[in-house]
């Protein structure tokens, strides 16, 4: 799955809803404070719910809606590259198409809203039936579906598994439908269930900020091996694998807690009834912990954070190229996003011309997007016109633009540079 578009509304800057595009390659330009790093924050908190690089907080609430009293921040993404099938209901296979739960344009929106920078609320904006007879049959259970298709006497061949039970109704009201644009309360009844099954689609989104702090605990140098890690766990033989070991250390944990607790029984009865083992259940385990020491040392074990920011960042260049291409002969993933703020930081110029080629190519890949925000004039010529996303001031608010008539007179990247940060440069260079 790729982000084909987000919405961010009431986010720090952006006040007003603003909906940009994105492609396998995106540059955001823009002078300083004009907004880049908010949308790639922004990204990172709708992926990783906070627990990522930023950390939600009600100070990022725009300032003018709150004193309006508008204290709800939406951040919603529209997926492409949908999987062609998809687990919702226990082991069975149904679409998003099936279930109603594609957008106008075909495409999976999820919309993300929280409240005064805390708590987030879930939903997927979708055209689905709004007959009341047959609106809200994602949030029925089993029973509930079963009943309704008894009373109704409609045909299902199978009244074990949910999605069956969906789509049976769904034909049978036929034309009636009444499709029109909805949201979906993904934390409500059995939605619920389906939006845990959903969320298990989708992309892992990489971060790496331009100004992040280098001490022992989070270290840049570091970040690729613990992006890796996240990568490796997120692959469904890794989880299947991880969770049958759970499942067996959960077992001989029970077998050894019920035989103390029988042994506790022969002296004292009161106290091994009081007693009960306590186990974390596989979802609750944090695999990645155990691997928290990954790193790369240098020559005599000599970490690479003690060398110039300009190698570390070229170790970052070097894991998404091999990332790039691991991820292309395996197949199979849900999708990387990598996401870098000024990518040219501490570079020399001619490494900054082969990191910028390199990053273009990593989106080449299969499953793999790149975005970039740069200050640097000499990137921006490195960049196809197309690819590029002009963040200005408008009346109304924030402007994200792409770099084409009527916006520009030339469609050059030198007339880019000029908007962006007033740099005249001679037409024909």
């Amino acid at each position: 799955m790729k982000i084909e578009r987000i919405k961010i509304k009431n986010f720090r800057s952006y006040r007003e809803e603003t909906t940009i595009d994105f492609g396998n390659f995106t540059a955001f330009v823009g002078k300083n404070d004009a907004g880049k790093s908010t949308i790639l924050e922004a990204l990172d908190i709708f992926f990783n719910d906070s627990k990522g690089v930023v950390k939600l907080d009600k100070d990022d609430v725009n300032t003018q809606a709150l004193r309006d009293g508008d204290t709800e921040t939406v951040i919603s993404v529209c997926f492409s590259g949908l999987p062609e099938q998809i687990i919702i209901d226990a082991s069975a296979y149904t679409t998003l198409a099936d279930e109603y739960m594609l957008n106008t344009e075909g495409m999976l929106e999820v919309v993300k809203k929280y409240k005064n920078g805390g708590k987030v609320y879930v939903f997927i904006r979708a055209r689905h039936p709004i007959n009341q007879g047959c609106s809200d049959l994602l949030y029925k259970k089993n029973t509930e579906l079963k009943k309704f298709i008894s009373d109704d006497k409609i045909d299902c061949d199978n009244l074990k598994i949910n999605s069956e039970m969906r789509k049976a109704i769904w034909k049978h009201y036929g034309s009636d439908l009444n499709l029109g644009d909805v949201e979906i309360d993904a934390s409500k009844e059995d939605a619920k269930k389906i939006w845990e099954k959903l969320s298990g689609y989708m992309p892992v989104y990489s971060l790496f900020k331009s100004d992040r702090e280098n001490n022992d605990d989070d270290d840049e140098v570091q970040d690729p091996m613990k992006e890796a890690v996240k990568q490796i766990l997120n692959d469904e033989k890794v989880k299947s694998a991880l969770s049958e070991i759970a499942e067996t250390v959960e077992r001989r944990l029970k077998d050894v807690a019920g035989r103390t607790l029988e042994k506790l029984r022969d002296m004292d009865s009161a106290a091994a009834e009081s007693l009960k083992p306590v186990i974390p259940s596989a979802d609750k385990l944090r695999w990645a912990e155990v691997f928290k020491g990954v790193s790369i040392s240098g020559d005599e074990d000599i970490p690479i954070k003690k060398r110039g920011s300009g190698v570390k960042r070229l170790v970052l260049l070097s894991f998404f190229r091999a990332e790039a291409e691991r991820t292309a002969e395996e197949g199979g993933s849900n999708g990387i996003i990598y996401a870098i703020e000024e990518p040219e930081t501490s570079q020399h110029p001619n490494n900054q011309r082969i990191l910028i080629n390199a990053l273009k190519r990593l989106a080449d890949k299969e499953n793999v997007q790149v975005i970039i925000t740069t200050h640097n004039t000499f990137i921006v010529k490195e960049l196809d016109i197309s690819t590029v996303r002009l963040i200005c001031e408008a009346e109304e608010g924030k402007s994200i633009l792409e770099a084409e008539p009527p916006v520009l007179q030339r469609s050059s990247l030198n007339e880019v540079n000029y908007i962006a940060y007033g740099e005249a440069s001679n037409p024909s260079s």
